[in-house]
């Protein structure tokens, strides 16, 4: 797409590029949504790649995969394990593929408008359900609405909140949410859907990648299931929730047939323990990702393939605000200058982590600001309680998963910080699946949040006041605001200017203690071809192919 055809921000965006005021990643995440094609923003940037020889897949063969599942309605899935089980069998309208740059799928393309309040969805032709039926763009426009109920409870609510519903607060103090005009989702024809929006937007295409906005049969049950109707490669011939999932190929699927006549997902629960015997040993062949603790053993088996990337992954140790002391925001900042961000990022993580800043916004997404250094402040610390109330320091327990295991060490390193401003936290350390059923009602937890290419798309989910995912209860009108306002803004130049008051807002006011990011690391065998470490640990088995 080139000339009268590009958004008539390309410009200021090659200009940009050549002033080196963005680099080249900014550069194609950007250009590509605002509807230009990869491969044509690559060659905007100067971004030529040789031709190399590649090998050629071979047909044939299974696959066992370490990878968690769960028969929920992917509207409300919280993990992506789970997200993984249905990807292979329910697709997403874009791909945002292992180098952040997000691709039509299901869509031949996309198209916004210059003030970024209208896009145009072109739905995909030619493609099918599994029952033979046409993928139209009714199937499209009833699954945004659905996902945008607040009767689904789905997490994509918390995305596209703040430019595509209207919140009704009624008297009770409960939030009700609707489509902010009756034509905000347009039907154009059956191959064209309209996104009308209340204010700018510029992650659309990536919000349609968001786990949670899977592709469901409209004349079915959405809940993951054996014989469930998707668009994807591979259909589900066998779920045994907590267990395993098995696939066969789809035989008529619309796209490049799998090349495995065989995928299987194994559910080891939290009996993480047996995960690298059982990779090392071949009974399975590849693993979701690898515990700092396992790195050392897996680097030196020879028959395995590490993979690693940075990412925008890490926990967040968040306070709910309607609990007592933690709606103090006094008693919050206390609790983060309490704690060292570096040492806990070595502790828990060693090479694999890096010190968080305490707002979710990391050094790999586009739009961070580097705020001056946040050190941990014991003085000042004690100082705060002692104003809020608490001289003598306070009592809690803190929530945490089982698994990942880095989890664990994360929260006991901050709970030992914490006895030298007077905090003693006990640790609940429950089983992961027990977690997230009460994940939002916890008054303390720590929560991981997985890599998203845009850093305002994690904090919308997480903080956005009303979002099915504010586990904290956080409400701060001028946050949602400022988020508002940098979701409009499409150079990422002028974005940073924007994140600089919303990070110092989390950082301040926020409710959570984010100490660390995480590198992703995992192992397969290296008779597995066609694997590419995805930065939020997505699994397309459709790439995959057995070597031997």
């Amino acid at each position: 797409m080139s000339g009268e055809k590009d958004h008539p921000y390309i410009p200021r965006l090659r200009t940009q590029l050549a002033d080196n005021k963005i680099d080249r990643r900014e550069f194609l995440r950007t250009a590509t949504l605002l509807g230009i094609s990869a491969s044509a923003a690559m060659m905007m940037a100067g971004e030529i790649h040789p031709a190399r020889a590649a090998e050629t897949p071979k047909a044939g063969g299974s696959i066992r995969i370490e990878n968690k599942n769960s028969s929920a309605d992917p509207a409300v899935m919280t993990s992506i394990d789970s997200s993984n089980a249905t990807r292979q069998t329910l697709e997403y309208l874009t791909e945002t593929g292992a180098d952040n740059i997000t691709r039509p799928y299901l869509l031949e393309s996309w198209k916004p408008s210059e003030d970024l309040r209208s896009w145009t969805l072109n739905v995909r032709k030619g493609v099918k359900w599994q029952d033979g039926r046409d993928f139209t763009a009714d199937d499209v426009a009833w699954n945004i609405k659905r996902l945008l109920a607040d009767e689904t409870g789905s997490s994509v609510l918390g995305l596209m909140k703040g430019y595509m519903l209207n919140e009704t607060v009624g008297a009770d103090g409960k939030a009700t949410h609707s489509l902010w005009d009756a034509n905000a989702v347009e039907k154009v024809d059956d191959h064209t859907i309209k996104l009308n929006l209340k204010v700018a937007q510029i992650a659309v295409p990536e919000h349609l990648f968001h786990y949670s906005f899977a592709m469901v049969d409209p004349t079915a049950s959405p809940k993951f299931r054996a014989g469930i109707n998707g668009t994807g490669p591979f259909r589900v011939v066998e779920l045994n929730p907590g267990r395993n999932v098995v696939y066969e190929p789809n035989k008529a699927y619309w796209g490049q047939r799998p090349y495995l006549d065989k995928l299987e997902f194994v559910d080891y629960g939290d009996e993480r323990a047996a995960v690298p015997a059982a990779l090392i040993s071949g009974q399975i062949q590849g693993i979701l990702n690898a515990e700092p603790q396992q790195m050392p053993l897996l680097r030196n088996q020879p028959h395995l393939q590490l993979y690693e990337v940075l990412t925008g992954d890490g926990p967040a140790l968040r306070f709910r605000v309607d609990h007592k002391p933690f709606d103090n925001p006094k008693v919050r900042l206390a609790l983060k200058l309490g704690v060292d961000n570096v040492a806990v990022a070595k502790l828990a993580l060693g090479d694999m982590g890096s010190a968080g800043e305490d707002h979710m916004v990391a050094p790999v997404h586009p739009e961070y600001f580097k705020l001056p250094a946040f050190p941990q402040d014991i003085a000042r610390a004690k100082q705060l309680l002692a104003e809020a109330g608490f001289p003598d320091g306070l009592q809690f327990e803190v929530a945490v998963t089982k698994t990942p295991a880095y989890h664990v060490l994360v929260v006991q390193a901050i709970v030992e910080m914490w006895k030298q401003i007077g905090v003693n936290a006990t640790i609940n350390v429950m089983p992961t699946s027990a977690y997230y059923d009460v994940w939002t009602k916890i008054p303390v937890g720590l929560t991981s949040w997985a890599h998203r290419p845009l850093g305002i798309m994690n904090i919308g989910l997480a903080y956005r006041s009303g979002a099915p995912w504010n586990e904290s209860g956080y409400n701060n009108p001028e946050f949602d605001r400022l988020l508002t306002q940098a979701e409009s803004v499409a150079d990422p130049v002028e974005r940073r200017k924007v994140m600089e008051p919303i990070e110092k807002i989390l950082q301040e006011d926020g409710p959570m203690i984010q100490a660390t990011w995480r590198k992703q690391a995992t192992f397969y065998a290296k008779s597995v071809g066609g694997f590419s470490m995805h930065p939020s640990q997505y699994i397309f088995a459709r790439n995959l192919w057995l070597k031997a």
